[in-house]
Order: C-alpha cells, then sequence, then structure tokens
C-alpha cells in the first residue's frame, strides 16, 4: 500500500493535499519516495526558517534527548527560563513574561482569555478582528478568524467577537462599544492573502488602544521571528510599537512544535497560577529547538539576508512585467504573487492558484497558495541568490505555460 493510499484509508481527510509525498529534507531541498528534488519555497508553511535539518537544530535536539525531554510544568524547566528571557530581552525587548504552548492556534486561544481576563472588572470581553484574518482552528481561535469558510460547519459560534475591514481606522471606531475589551489582528495576513497592514493603521491602532484602554494584541504566528527582515513583523510596518499581547509558533521552531504568547508586563497579574496550562507547553526539548533556532537567526544575521533576497524577488518579478502577475505584496520572505486569472488558461472551476502550484510541483518547486489568486514565496530565511534564482526561472516558466494564447 502506497502513502497516498494508507493515508486515505486511515487519516481524516481534513486537508486538500498534492500529490507529493516528501520523504527527506536538507537545507532549502527536499526529496519525494523516489528520490526527486524540489526547491521548498513553502517551508512549512513559514515554519522552517533554517531550512530542512540545520545542524545547529539538529543538534540541540539529539543533545537535549539525551539529557531531558519531558517534565510536569508543576517544576521549574531551565530551558524554558532560558528561551523566555531571549525572547523578552532580544526579540520584544519590553518587560513581560511568556507563556509557551503546542501551537499558533494555542497561542492565540491564550490572547483571548488573557483579554477575557483583562476586561472582567468592567464588563468588557469583545475582541476586535480583521476580515480575511486566519488566527488559527481551535474553537476559539476559528471564531477570531473573520472568514466565512472556517465557520461553515460549525456553528453555533462563541460569541464576543467583531470583525472590521483591516486598514480603516474609521470602521474600527465605528465599531467600538462599552463592550470591547481588544484589538487582535496580524500585522501581515498570511493564510487571508498576504495583506500587509499599513504603518498609519499600525500606529493609529495602537493610539487608539492606549486612549480607551483596550488591549493590542497582535499575531505574529506566521511573520515573527525573522520572517519580514525584522524579528517581529510588527517592527518592519511600524517600527517602536508596544503591543500588550503578542502571538508566536510557526518559525519560532524551525520546524518543531512550539507556540507562545507574551503579556506586558502591567498586565502579567491577570494570568496566575491556574488561570491557564499545558502538559506539553514550555517542555526542555522544545525550548531547547526554539533556542537553537532563534539565536541562530540572531547571530547569522538573517534578517539581512531576508531584506536583500526580498529586492532580488522583487526586482526580477518587476522586470518580467508578466501580463498574468499583478503586484508582489508583503514584506520579507513573506512575499505574495497576485495572479490575473483572465490572463491564465486554467481550467474551469479550478482556484489559479492551487493550478499553478500544482504545476510548480511538476516543474520542482513547492510554494503554497493563500486564496483563489495568490501563491506564496516562503524560503527559509538562510536561502541563497542562487536558490532565489532558480526558483524564480520556475514560476516564470510556470506562467509562460499557461498563458492564454
Amino acid at each position: 500500500m502506497t502513502t497516498t493510499e494508507k493515508t486515505k484509508q486511515y487519516v481524516l481527510e481534513t486537508y486538500g493535499r498534492f500529490p507529493l509525498t516528501v520523504a527527506r529534507g536538507k537545507g532549502t531541498r527536499v526529496w519525494d519516495e523516489r528520490g526527486r528534488e524540489y526547491l521548498d519555497f513553502c517551508s512549512g508553511i513559514a515554519t522552517c526558517s533554517l531550512g530542512h535539518c540545520h545542524p545547529a537544530l539538529t543538534k540541540a535536539i539529539a543533545e537535549q534527548s539525551t539529557t531531558l525531554m519531558h517534565c510536569s510544568n508543576l517544576y521549574y524547566i531551565g530551558q524554558q527560563a532560558d528561551l523566555a528571557e531571549l525572547i523578552v530581552e532580544r526579540v520584544v525587548g519590553h518587560p513581560g513574561k511568556i507563556f509557551f504552548s503546542n501551537s499558533g492556534a494555542e497561542a492565540n486561544d491564550g490572547l483571548i482569555k488573557f483579554a477575557r481576563r483583562f476586561g472582567q472588572a468592567t464588563g468588557r470581553y469583545e475582541v476586535i478582528t480583521f476580515n480575511k484574518s486566519f488566527h488559527g482552528r481551535t474553537i476559539g481561535a476559528m471564531t477570531a478568524t473573520a472568514q466565512t469558510k472556517i465557520h461553515e460547519g460549525f456553528d453555533p459560534l462563541p460569541t464576543g467577537f467583531t470583525y472590521v475591514e483591516p486598514n480603516n481606522l474609521d470602521a474600527v471606531k465605528a465599531a467600538l462599544t462599552d463592550k470591547t475589551a481588544a484589538f487582535l489582528l496580524e500585522p501581515i495576513q498570511g493564510e487571508g492573502g498576504v495583506n500587509p497592514m499599513t504603518r498609519e493603521f499600525l500606529e493609529g491602532l495602537s493610539g487608539l488602544a492606549k486612549e480607551k484602554d483596550i488591549l493590542l494584541l497582535l499575531d505574529e504566528v506566521q511573520c515573527g521571528f525573522g520572517r519580514t527582515g525584522d524579528l517581529n513583523g510588527y517592527d518592519t510596518i511600524a517600527s517602536g510599537l508596544a503591543p500588550d499581547g503578542i502571538s508566536w509558533a510557526k518559525g519560532m521552531g524551525g520546524g518543531f512544535p512550539i507556540g507562545s504568547f507574551y503579556v506586558a508586563e502591567k498586565h502579567a497579574h491577570l494570568l496566575g497560577p491556574g488561570s491557564h496550562g499545558s502538559t506539553y507547553g514550555g517542555n526542555a526539548l522544545a525550548c531547547a529547538a526554539s533556542k537553537a533556532v532563534i539565536e541562530t537567526i540572531i547571530a547569522e544575521n538573517l534578517t539581512e539576508n531576508v531584506k536583500a533576497r526580498e529586492a532580488q524577488i522583487r526586482e526580477t518579478i518587476a522586470g518580467w512585467n508578466h501580463p498574468a502577475i499583478t503586484e508582489v505584496r508583503g514584506h520579507g520572505l513573506l512575499l505574495g504573487i497576485g495572479l490575473k486569472p483572465d490572463a491564465l488558461d486554467i481550467p474551469e472551476g479550478k482556484a489559479a492558484s492551487i493550478h499553478l502550484c500544482a504545476a510548480l510541483i511538476e516543474k520542482g518547486l513547492l510554494v503554497p497558495p493563500a486564496g483563489p489568486e495568490i501563491i506564496r514565496l516562503l524560503p527559509p530565511l538562510n536561502v541563497s541568490a542562487d536558490e532565489v534564482d532558480q526558483a524564480l526561472q520556475l514560476v516564470k516558466a510556470a506562467f509562460d505555460d499557461h498563458l492564454k494564447s
């Protein structure tokens, strides 16, 4: 029985999978079961920050696994304390405390609980989120996600969320009520189509939050830890913000499952013993892995490589003046290529992004879609200029192949 057959027989079919089984990876490349090589510009959807099997990460996991992998959070864990210090001091730069989870959805659920606890004394509980957002698949995180397709079939959803158009401060002001406790948003909406917030909007939202005593909560699950060319996605757009809470996952573990959220020092007392917890969150193995990833990103100054590769990608694609491309949007190595379906020969009823992602697999390049008319470029942060050139040649070839005659 093949992997595909076995998966279809024994695994819930909750994913629309491409017909590819990845067997191993090294650096920016993966190989399938037959040994065919692919450039990986999906990176586990912005997760494999250092590529596959980076020596610093594999060493940290191997060494920690021989000493201590897991113990309960009933006890102090040295690796957890070290990672929390690194994130607060080097990444956030403002006093606060960290809670460790296993995923981005859990981290966002934690921020939602933080918002509820913050507003409890004044009877506030509503969280304003933004159209085209994506915050995860747990019942709380998916309700915070302002996309109808994510909600379908799961009614009744929890109450307490209001959806507003992003980059529209007037719409936010109109949505405020005496029940509003927090704003929750991604500085760059990844799954929703690679939609960046503007500097004016983030700064305006921050000012409004301070004026109204509302929490500013930033979901950095996809855009954090160097992905945008800064350690924080929000710093790329509006440097100097001081969020009340931040969620992370994906790239912080380089492929090892870990998530976390930050709470500013002035609010940390709200989440005391018994208010939140996780069996696996912050165990020694996950924290050792994450610390190795973040230290490597900082030590090797990978944010500068991200900026250089972004400039290379934008310049190259602009030079094509391709009739099927509308734009390149995003920041750093969280980039979306906008498609013009009318210019492409795509089978009727099929999303242009899905069709082109499948075509690129055939050419030896892995990229993920972001909605029906966007494909994303999410290579590792240490991707080389030559690898970017090779990937872009494959992208152009696939677009050319599908141009309407």
